[in-house]
């Protein structure tokens, strides 16, 4: 009776064991090492207060800052591992006991944007996080830069340009013909007239340099000191004033989430967007080492 037992016993464990055994034979026993890798713990500055919270909650409200929760569910994926790549990019330079600034919305933040559609985006966001689970961008070994924006002027810009430097060859000019038709495309800003002047832009159309007066400032600055939509844009004086032309919305550099919305609705997947904007970069699992770094 008792030997019947143990055979019991042993029969019981195998079925339970045996889905596992299965799928560490197919896929190795690698799958189980970076799991969970997102509900680590981050230390999180919001205005003078300091808190702690998990890596996906901290993530989701950025998510829901920076992209709008009705776009495609691809879209959201793509901006969700560039998201990802970039809190662990910061966490890698600075050590485990960084404290990361990035601006994020709280729940409240949330539901006073969308209202009664909260649960419905929010869980959206969740969805997009969870399904590209701990996947980040790399170029070679390193975390890629990884920048991006609402809407382009047809294209986006190059790296080397902007940042001048070679480390980021991934970042290329790519074309962005959605982004033309936005009606968001073209806008105009009336300021009090100065003696200004373009004086450098990249290839792409953005503005690198502005003179005002005896200073000379770069685009963005310009950009931000007029609260313009974009960095690229044209001055023109017009009845006593100076007419400010802009075309797209943001910087430029990285991934259009325009364009990223629009190759979504025609089919794209996460993964073949983000390599149209970040060519040459992989998309890997995030190792748990990086949460180990001092």
């Amino acid at each position: 009776m008792r030997l019947k037992l143990k055979r019991l016993g042993c029969y019981l464990i195998i079925i339970i064991l045996l889905p596992y055994v299965i799928t560490v034979f197919l896929n190795g026993s690698s799958i189980t090492s970076y799991s969970h890798v997102d509900s680590a713990r981050v230390k999180v500055r919001s205005g003078e207060q300091e808190s702690e919270m998990p890596i996906e909650e901290y993530c989701i409200g950025i998510l829901a800052k920076v992209i709008p929760a009705s776009y495609e569910k691809e879209a959201l994926k793509a901006q969700a591992v560039l998201v990802r790549t970039e809190v662990y990019r910061k966490i890698k330079e600075s050590g485990k006991d960084t404290v990361l600034e990035e601006e994020f919305w709280t729940q409240k933040q949330m539901e006073a944007a969308w209202g009664n559609k909260y649960p419905k985006y929010y869980r959206k966001l969740e969805e997009a996080w969870e399904d590209t689970e701990g996947m980040v961008l790399l170029y070679g070994e390193n975390l890629a830069l990884t920048p991006f924006f609402r809407l382009s002027n047809g294209c986006t810009r190059d790296g080397k340009e902007v940042l001048g430097s070679e480390d980021y060859p991934y970042l290329k000019i790519v074309d962005c013909p959605y982004d033309i038709e936005n009606e968001k495309q073209i806008r105009t800003v009336m300021a009090e007239d100065m003696d200004a002047e373009i004086t450098a832009a990249d290839t792409a159309g953005y503005v690198l340099s502005v003179r005002v007066g005896q200073e000379n400032i770069s685009g963005e600055e310009f950009r931000n000191n007029y609260g313009l939509a974009s960095g690229c844009f044209t001055l023109q004086r017009y009845n006593g004033q100076i007419r400010i032309t802009t075309r797209g919305e943001g910087h430029g550099l990285g991934m259009s989430q325009y364009s990223a919305n629009q190759m979504a609705k025609e089919g794209g997947t996460y993964d073949s967007i983000l390599q149209y904007f970040f060519e040459g970069t992989e998309i890997k699992e995030v190792a748990e080492i990086l949460l180990d770094v001092e």
